[in-house]
This record gives C-alpha cells, structure tokens and sequence, in this order.
C-alpha cells in the first residue's frame, strides 16, 4: 500500500452490502476523510454467509459470526483496512490478531414495532402475526403475548418493510437505530421500552475492526471513538462471552454509563418465552466488564443455565 510521508495514503473499509450497512460504512468513510483528508477512503462490498442464505431461520445455521466472518477473513489477509460492523452482529470472541478498536457513540438502542394499522403492541388482535428473524426478540414478545403469532422474518430493511406493507404480516420488529440511521423512523409505531424488550447485545452501537498491530488505523479512529459507549458495550459483550452467546440465542443485555457508574440489565430466556430469568447490577465504569460477568455468573445460577443448556443442546 502507498506511503505519504511515512502514513499509508489510502484505506479501504470492508461492509456487507444492504443499505445499512453502506450507510454505516460510508458514515465512517466521512469521518476519515474530515479526519484525515489527503488519505484516500473507498468502500469494499462482501457477501457474508448470513446475507447468502435468506431462506433459513439464523437460529437452524448454526454458528457465530454469520454477518461478519467473511469480513474479517479479508481484513486478517490484509485486503481491507477496517471493517464496520453493527455491533450485535460482533461474537463476543475476535479471530486472532483483530480488534474492536472504535466504537462511535450509540444510537438508541431500542427495539421498534411497526404495523399496519397503527396499533400499540398491547393492542394487537389475538393471533396476530408479529415478524422477526431475532430469537430474543421473539422470546420476550411472547412471555408478555403468549396469544401472539411470532413468525420468522428474514431479508433488510426495505424487504420487511414491503412484507408488512404487503400484508404478510400484522407487525413486524426492527432495530430503531436502523431506522434511524436511514431516515425512515416515520414508519415506527411504537419503541418498545426494554421492560419490554430488552435490547440486544451491542445493539445501536457500531464496531470498527482492524488488525490489532494497526497503530495508523486506530489512531486516525480516536476521534470518533465514545468512551461511554465504548465501556457501556464492554459490560455487554462479557455477559454475552460468560454465556457463550451468539446474536441467535434468547440473550438480552443493556448498559448504560452515567456519572462513572454502569448500570447493567440482562436476561436469558426460553425460546418460547414461559420462562425468563432477568437481573440488574451497577457498580463504577472502570470495572464494566467484571460486571457483564458477574451478572451473567448471576442469571446461569438463578436458572438461566438449564435454559442455555437445553439450547445450546447440552441438555
């Protein structure tokens, strides 16, 4: 790669394709180049397996990592520089010689519903027919309607937009800061409060990846990192890694830092929703990850092991 007086005079940044995600990709591209603007930024698109297979419950794939594995195999062979990533999509354990190392400030981190008609969630008709690909979310729908009718629903934005407008569904769930990010929270019936429908690991926040020895990337990224957010989403993703979670496993988690203090919700939950086991801790920001672990060491032995193991198989 080109050197500039010592500095690499380009960079490629490396995102999955839907309009999400180029929105996201090319929000960090904006920043580098007001960052950095003799570097060159561009874009480069790749097909991860989670965009490749459309037709099959992301739970039914198996695996962790199905939005970014193919990403990050092009950024440890050096084709790309960086990668942007949604947060949620990131397992909690990095391939070897890769980092997280920025994470912009957090978009609400709300889940959204849509339908219709306009019609609350407590208002939806009995059987009604809610869509999401997402497991947590399905799990905490139907612990508080169990009369509810919880479909899968796979594709982007605009494919689960059209579906509900199409009629194929009553309601569907999406993540508000997708909507957000894309100018389109007009079409947002309700933010689920996350007594609710607690929100996913990472969810609102995006992860930039490099190579871990990548002094020049991390340093022009320093800008934009949100210190906040970044120790918020730490207590999260050590929760997730206690639980040997992945984004497809009823595993809901929600940090929030104030005044040098995380507060910390989490859950783990059957499939089904008849039964949930939830818990809350706070406790000083410079120990957030010790306290992602301690409450997923609290939720495994109020009941959220037997739940996990039956899951995971291990039952």
């Amino acid at each position: 790669m080109s050197l500039t007086n010592g500095r690499r005079a380009s960079l490629v940044i490396g995102t999955r394709g839907s309009q999400l995600a180029l929105w996201q990709a090319e929000w960090v591209q904006a920043r580098l180049r007001e960052i950095a603007p003799s570097v060159s930024v561009r874009l480069e698109r790749i097909r991860t397996s989670g965009d490749k297979i459309l037709d099959v419950p992301l739970a039914k794939i198996g695996g962790k990592g199905l939005f970014v594995k193919e990403i990050e195999e092009a950024l440890s062979r050096g084709d790309i520089d960086l990668a942007v990533h949604s947060m949620k999509d990131v397992p909690s354990v990095l391939p070897e010689g890769l980092a997280i190392v920025c994470v912009p400030e957090r978009e609400d981190a709300r889940d959204a519903l849509l339908t219709r008609d306009d019609v609350a969630f407590r208002d939806l008709p009995s059987g009604a027919k809610v869509g999401t690909s997402s497991l947590r979310r399905q799990a905490q729908l139907l612990a508080h309607r169990q009369d509810l009718n919880v479909s899968m629903l796979r594709g982007n934005v605009n494919t689960r937009l059209r579906k509900l407008q199409d009629g194929e569904y009553d309601a569907i769930v999406l993540a508000a800061a997708g909507l957000a990010r894309l100018g389109w929270a007009e079409h947002v019936t309700e933010y689920l409060s996350p007594s609710l429908s607690l929100p996913a690991v990472g969810q609102g926040a995006l992860g930039i990846e490099s190579r871990a020895d990548d002094t020049f990337v991390r340093g022009l990224l320093e800008p934009i990192n949100d210190a906040m957010t970044s120790m918020a989403v730490s207590a999260e993703r050590a929760f997730l890694d206690r639980l040997e979670g992945g984004c497809q496993v009823p595993i809901a988690g929600h940090a929030v830092v104030e005044n040098q203090s995380v507060r910390f919700e989490g859950l783990v939950a059957s499939v089904d929703g008849t039964r949930v086991i939830r818990d809350r801790i706070e406790g000083p920001v410079e120990q957030a990850a010790q306290l992602g672990t301690s409450l997923a060491e609290r939720i495994l032995e109020a009941g959220g092991k037997p739940i996990l193991d039956q899951i995971y198989g291990r039952a």
